[in-house]
């Protein structure tokens, strides 16, 4: 109960608030997001800020934020891909369902943990590690269910027009599935999550220290 009291206090709700308004933001919007072809995901961003400043719980509440707002996004065409996944049979749906949420907090959680374990031994190693934790838990445990349902794939491909037929289970993940933009949100994640943590760290010490005068 203690440490439910000190996490929700109202320092903490507002960040929470303000970061789950991002996570809901830019994901609804990601698709706006795009340089050519490859889009820019920024969304994991606040996730992993959320799990540096609030910890554990800031980043589960946040990946599940996440993983909630992609199945609607889905569910109202936002993104036909997962569309076809979420209604192709119902145990495609459920798998959808449970993979979309399961990478999301995975996500927040394992960048909150390794940012934790590592910020007593060098603090910017834990803010660097932690943003590329992110991105990899995100896309791995994607990577991971998606050659689960291999079947599914070729059947949601093949009802987005897409001719899949004498291609790889393995290729068809990793090349049309993850492309190119896993390592396009691998470096953003990089370079904004870091810099935005120093940012607010600093802000806060400045804080602090004016009402401390």
């Amino acid at each position: 109960m203690k440490n439910e009291k000190k996490f929700f206090s109202a320092k903490n709700v507002a960040y929470l608030g303000v970061l789950l308004a991002l996570v809901i933001v830019l994901q609804v919007f990601s698709g706006y997001f795009k340089v050519g072809t490859t889009s820019l995901s920024f969304v994991l961003v606040p996730i992993v800020l959320g799990g540096m400043i609030l910890g554990v719980w800031g980043g589960a509440i946040l990946g599940l934020a996440f993983g909630l707002v992609v199945i609607f996004d889905a569910l109202g065409g936002l993104d036909p891909f997962t569309f076809v996944l979420l209604t192709a049979s119902p145990l495609s749906s459920v798998m959808t369902v449970i993979l979309c949420i399961v990478k999301g907090v995975a996500a927040g959680v394992g960048s909150a943990l390794i940012f934790k374990a590592i910020y007593n031994k060098n603090k910017y190693v834990a803010t660097f590690v932690a943003s590329a934790a992110a991105p990899i838990l995100n896309t791995g445990i994607f990577v991971l269910g998606a050659l689960c349902m291999g079947g599914t794939l070729n059947e949601t491909f093949a009802a987005l027009g897409v001719d899949v037929s004498g291609l790889s289970v393995f290729y068809i993940v990793f090349v049309l599935c993850v492309g190119i933009n896993f390592f396009v949100e691998f470096a953003i994640n990089l370079v904004c999550a870091p810099a935005l943590y120093i940012v607010d760290n600093a802000v806060g010490k400045r804080i602090r220290a004016a009402k401390g005068r």
